[in-house]
């Protein structure tokens, strides 16, 4: 089925550009969703006389898209869970605490699906990139520390364990 975009779509094309996409995908997805039109003769006439105002409504879409990327972007979370000794998690940590904890630190508006994580849910403790969509081909990156609740000793760089406290500390409980 042929259909005219009025949405800039990743793998289909820009504003204005005819698709041939499946019927199912048309009527289910891109016409509900008014991301595109029936490819006719008409609509190319009645897009024509659009095309100006689609424009201004995407650049505007970007421009907000940018805005909440420089908010989230380059943040660094700090998520205490119930941990093993072995520094496996007792459940696990998903998109959605993600986005609640992002939202929480910093008063975003962001939601679960923004949130990508192509390995699936954390399950070990450690410093992790996670990637953010946040639409019309804008995106962020995050970093999520992921500790122990209530434990003393800190992860190190590769993700492993601290077992033991700083010299300083080591020093000062000897010394009592």
């Amino acid at each position: 089925m042929n259909v005219i975009l009025l949405e800039k779509m990743g793998n289909l094309g820009g504003i204005g550009d005819e698709a041939v996409v499946k019927a199912g995908f048309a009527r289910n997805f891109l016409f509900p969703q008014g991301k595109a039109i029936p490819a006719t003769k008409r609509n190319m006439e009645d897009f024509e006389g659009r095309r100006a105002e689609l424009m201004a409504a995407h650049d505007a879409n970007v421009a907000e898209a940018q805005k909440r990327a420089g908010t989230v972007n380059g943040i660094e979370l700090r998520i205490e869970v119930n941990a093993s000794d072995e520094g496996r998690l007792f459940g696990s940590i998903g998109t959605r605490e993600i986005a609640d904890a992002i939202n929480a630190q910093v008063g975003s508006e962001l939601t679960k699906a923004e949130v990508l994580m192509p390995t699936g849910a954390i399950r070990d403790l450690g410093h992790y990139t996670v990637a953010l969509d946040l639409g019309f081909e804008v995106g962020a990156q995050i970093t999520v520390a992921v500790v122990a609740l209530g434990s003393e000793a800190g992860i190190s760089a590769d993700g492993s364990m601290i077992d033991a406290l700083d010299a300083e500390e080591a020093e000062d409980a000897a010394a009592e």
